[in-house]
């Protein structure tokens, strides 16, 4: 099963694809969108663009993407729903089925603490991939979604066989 995780953002992106197969991972690629400087919806589209070649290049099976959190700044938090839109849109139009994931729920699955900081996660996504050469701390993030959805998808097909 090849896996894309979206981690969406505004201005950085990241995305990471990986295989699974049973309980193996196996890194295929990652990177991060970035949305560079214009009107909001010249940077939507930029990231629409970018995340559509990802998935022509790296045609993923299945998609997950972090859920977003509500802070203080509600601006921000608006922002931060419309790029998470296309990262949701983008899955969709290539009928891929979409996981959705909070950032304590991945942080749980990929640590072991639903409170993690990034360097643990991303420390830990290097010791679940070995020999990943991480894009960025988005990308990192990313790879992390996928795995939680691998390791999520795996424990409901091991339900379905029961």
């Amino acid at each position: 099963m090849r896996v894309i995780g979206i981690d969406p953002g505004l201005r950085h992106m990241g995305w990471g694809v990986i295989d699974a197969e049973g309980s193996r991972l196996r890194h295929v690629a990652n990177g991060t969108c970035d949305s560079g400087q214009g009107t909001l919806a010249a940077r939507l589209l930029t990231l629409h663009e970018q995340l559509t070649d990802v998935l022509h290049r790296w045609q993923p099976e299945i998609a997950a993407v972090e859920q977003t959190f509500v802070n203080r700044d509600g601006a921000g938090t608006l922002k931060l729903g419309q790029a998470r839109g296309i990262a949701m849109l983008v899955p969709a139009q290539f009928g891929l089925e979409i996981g959705e994931y909070a950032p304590n729920k991945v942080k749980k699955t990929v640590v072991g603490v639903g409170h993690a900081e990034k360097a643990q996660v991303d420390h830990m996504v290097r010791m679940q991939l070995p020999g990943v050469v991480i894009d960025s701390p988005d990308a990192a993030d990313a790879l992390a979604i996928a795995i939680c959805h691998a390791h999520h998808q795996g424990a409901q097909r091991m339900k379905v066989k029961a």
